[in-house]
């Protein structure tokens, strides 16, 4: 699809011959605004996320005007049933284009567009804005939508947002500059034709909700902020000083000089390598005892490089770290975990004892090494069975611990369709397909089955270097992911194990806490909470989603951070969720774990009653408060 960044050019003898000035567009712009911004959304591509597409159709539509007070720009031949006049299909049609842009690749050689960059305004700080949510209708079309082109998404939305006949819905995707109309139109007719959803509060980008940033990061990055200013005004001074201020002979050596353990770690001849049958008489099961690997761990060359990158990392170098994890060198002679030949690159992993360290360099001599980090501190058993190798054409590669005896991929979201075997050498897995790359919707979610003397366990890739341990069952007594039950538990949520991509996220528990007979004959709902917690102790996740008869997967209704709640402290749970059945009348359904005596509604919802479930008549839209109350008489409140 191409684009131009001027106005269309209208066929002569058309009413599009008439022009519009600044001032009409500026007038259809205020008087349609949340009309204008809401098409935007909708347009945007979903992988940037609710905030950043809420910032982003904001944008776009403030940037709508000509560009000169003075200048007149030809109005589009479409105007359709919402006619605001000639300004309106104009500020229109730019709002369309623009939004396709922003789904449009970057590529190297090309010069971005403007909409494909982040917005320079509006910007907020501090702050995460998003839609309100929906229910469960809302939350199937925006996965319908998702799943299409970005030209058949503004179609579904010209259709129904707009209302606009497909002659006039043509008419504008060509002057937008989509080069393949009907294609975009027809596959805009297999998404399910349920326009009254567009005017739901779930795609509206003006009525917004709010919560913080991740307070912790911030915190430490305004930490990082003030020390860089005090220590680059400490430099200033020592530089102005006169004579001895900062030179070869004043307090600061040069780096690793005359520093005994700095210096070690440097050194490939010093590097730990624990012997291949260490871990057979070892009392641990962790990284400590992992043999070194690969036909390349006796390449002085190579290791010299790779200790020397992890300390003093060049600017040529990529730097990845998971959240909390200290960038710094080893203080001393790290471990020897593997050192060879991946793909197209040489890859050596190291260990520290708080830190694996992946360095990676091209083989073909070319610059552009990698250095990732990730903090394992405290791993044992399934945690430390497997690390990440490389990444290829949407594969992944693991190095598996020594006690690991047997490797297979499974898919999570089919919990029936049984495994298939991978092979092992020297530790090696051979490839699996990786979901931490796939990009559009969700439809199946590939995890590593990994087996030793002690049994078997789910591992899933979330896009860092030490994959995520899976467990399933009460908070207080999770179990291994992979038995029958288990595995039927996470099937349905297998998806929005995408919501916990780079986030140190050490192990992953899904709890199935209730099931909820659906009003007017619906059949029977599931809930379940899914909890993450991460390396760090801070930034746990929390996901409480709901899954009706006959869907593939599940859906998120409600999400909260660094909470005890489904967790082996707190191991309860409450959420709510705006349903409609097939009869058309909404309700709010909500579900407490089984030790909830009562649940009580207040706000736009009002209801209670006994036991851990609540269904109550309501309105599309409306907001409520759930409160619970537990065995002993202890309140909680709903998720979210």
């Amino acid at each position: 699809m191409q684009s131009q960044d001027v106005a269309p050019r209208p066929a002569p003898g058309s009413p599009a011959d008439r022009t519009v000035d600044v001032e009409q567009a500026e007038a259809a712009l205020v008087e349609h605004y949340p009309r204008l911004v809401r098409l935007a959304y909708l347009v945007l591509p979903p992988g940037l996320g609710r905030g950043r597409r809420v910032l982003a159709a904001h944008a776009i539509v403030q940037r709508a005007l000509p560009r000169r007070r003075t200048s007149a720009a030809a109005v589009p031949s479409q105007s359709g049933a919402r006619d605001g006049g000639p300004g309106y299909a104009y500020v229109r049609l730019h709002v369309v284009r623009k939004a396709l842009e922003a789904g449009l690749p970057l590529r190297r050689r090309a010069r971005p567009r403007r909409a494909q960059l982040p917005p320079l305004l509006p910007q907020v700080w501090g702050l995460r804005l998003f839609p309100r949510s929906g229910g469960a209708d809302e939350l199937a079309l925006d996965q319908k939508l998702s799943a299409v082109s970005g030209p058949a998404r503004a179609a579904y939305v010209l259709r129904g947002l707009e209302r606009l006949p497909d002659g006039d819905v043509r008419g504008l995707l060509d002057e937008a500059g989509v080069d393949d109309v009907g294609a975009a139109l027809r596959e805009a007719g297999t998404v399910p034709a349920r326009y009254a959803l567009l005017e739901s509060p779930e795609f509206d980008p003006c009525a917004l909700q709010a919560r913080p940033t991740d307070l912790m990061r911030r915190r430490q990055h305004t930490k990082a902020a003030l020390a860089a200013a005090a220590a680059l005004a400490v430099c200033g001074a020592l530089v102005a000083l006169p004579g001895d201020g900062w030179g070869p002979d004043g307090a600061a050596a040069p780096a690793y000089a005359q520093n005994p353990a700095a210096e070690a770690a440097l050194d490939p001849g010093k590097l730990v390598k624990v012997p291949p049958a260490a871990w057979k008489t070892s009392a641990r099961t962790d990284f400590s005892v992992w043999p070194a690997r690969g036909d390349l761990a006796g390449d002085d060359a190579l290791l010299r490089r790779a200790l020397a990158v992890w300390a003093r990392p060049g600017e040529r170098v990529r730097v990845s770290s998971t959240p909390g994890t200290p960038s710094g060198g080893p203080a001393g002679p790290p471990q020897l975990l593997y050192a060879g030949e991946a793909a197209t690159a040489r890859v050596v992993v190291l260990y520290d004892g708080l830190r694996i360290a992946r360095y990676a360099e091209p083989k073909d001599g070319t610059t552009g090494a990698a250095l990732d980090l990730a903090r394992v501190d405290g791993a044992t058993g399934a945690e430390a069975a497997a690390v990440v190798l490389d990444r290829a054409d949407g594969n992944v590669r693991y190095l598996t611990a020594p006690w690991v005896s047997a490797a297979a991929e499974r898919d999570l979201s089919k919990p029936g369709a049984g495994v298939m075997d991978l092979t092992l050498a020297e530790g090696v897995t051979s490839p699996l397909s990786s979901p931490a790359t796939h990009a559009g919707a969700c439809t199946t979610w590939n995890v590593l089955q990994v087996t030793d003397a002690s049994g078997s366990y789910l591992l899933s890739d979330l896009g860092e270097l030490v994959p995520a341990r899976l467990t399933a069952g009460r908070p207080t007594a999770p179990k291994e992911a992979t038995g029958a039950e288990a595995l039927r538990t996470w099937a349905p949520f297998a998806c929005s194990l995408g919501e916990m991509r780079a986030q140190g996220v050490r192990s992953v528990n899904a709890w199935a806490y209730a099931r909820q007979p659906l009003p007017d004959a619906g059949g029977q709902a599931g809930w379940a909470c899914t909890r993450a917690d991460t390396w760090r102790g801070a930034g746990s996740r929390v996901l409480a989603q709901f899954h009706t008869p006959g869907g593939l997967f599940g859906a998120v209704t409600a999400q909260a951070g660094d909470v005890p709640a489904c967790g082996p402290r707190d191991p309860h749970v409450l959420a709510g969720v705006l349903w409609k059945s097939e009869a058309g009348t909404w309700y709010l359904l909500a579900a407490g774990d089984k030790d909830t005596e009562s649940v009580r509604a207040t706000g736009g919802v009002s209801g209670s009653g006994a036991g851990n479930l609540l269904a109550v008549p309501a309105r599309q839209g409306a907001r409520a408060e759930l409160e619970g109350t537990l065995e002993g008489g202890r309140s909680i409140n709903g998720l979210g």
